[in-house]
């Protein structure tokens, strides 16, 4: 299992419980609390944990997700979660966030652990994917006023490097449109993004 993911289970239990949350440098109840989760199990479910998350916790992945595409060392690891055919499940981005920087990497660990703690605990959240269709293509609009070959980067579908540089190029401008769209619209955003990648704009056109 990848080193990520024994400090997402700490943080699930921690964040999952206030009496765990006062135990947290205590070692025996960091031990109970490792004890008391099935990574695995909340591994299988990664999809429904990222629909049942409230749209604040989903936030905070697309925060550490905006984050990280601004660092060009890291942002390379970002766009390969929204290619088309790409694991985009929980467990995929937790290893994708174990070749990040430090504070990356820390911010994705907090990210996930506030997903699966908050997902494991709530039923579906309200979703309208047409509404997050067409949030996503209004940023689009967006970054196409802004960006010469915006477009030309999200339609792009070979697996040549031009291509591969054209659709990250893509994705980066699309997730500065959309940092300053209400929360709402953009944690509906980032649960289509996590489903579809970056070809879904392409098709909705």
């Amino acid at each position: 299992m990848a080193k990520i993911f024994p400090a997402i289970a700490l943080g699930v239990c921690l964040i999952g419980s206030p009496a765990l949350a006062a135990q947290r440098y205590d070692v025996q109840g960091i031990q109970e609390a490792l004890s008391q989760i099935d990574v695995d199990a909340l591994l299988g479910e990664a999809g429904g944990v990222l629909m049942r998350a409230p749209d604040d916790a989903l936030d905070g992945l697309f925060q550490a997700v905006h984050a990280s595409a601004q660092i060009p060392k890291e942002a390379q690891t970002m766009c390969r979660l929204l290619e088309p055919d790409a694991d985009r499940s929980l467990e995929a981005i937790g290893r994708a966030a174990n070749h990040l920087g430090p504070a990356s990497r820390d911010r994705f660990v907090a990210a996930i652990a506030g997903i699966a703690a908050s997902g494991v605990q709530n039923p579906p959240q309200p979703y309208d994917p047409v509404a997050a269709r067409q949030t996503l293509k209004s940023a689009g609009v967006t970054a196409t006023l802004l960006h010469d070959g915006f477009l030309v980067g999200m339609t792009a579908t070979g697996n040549d490097r031009a291509s591969r540089e054209a659709r990250c190029r893509s994705m980066g401008w699309m997730l500065d449109a959309l940092k300053d769209v209400p929360l709402a619209q953009r944690a509906a955003a980032t649960r289509l993004l996590l489903n579809e990648g970056l070809t879904l704009l392409a098709r909705s056109r």
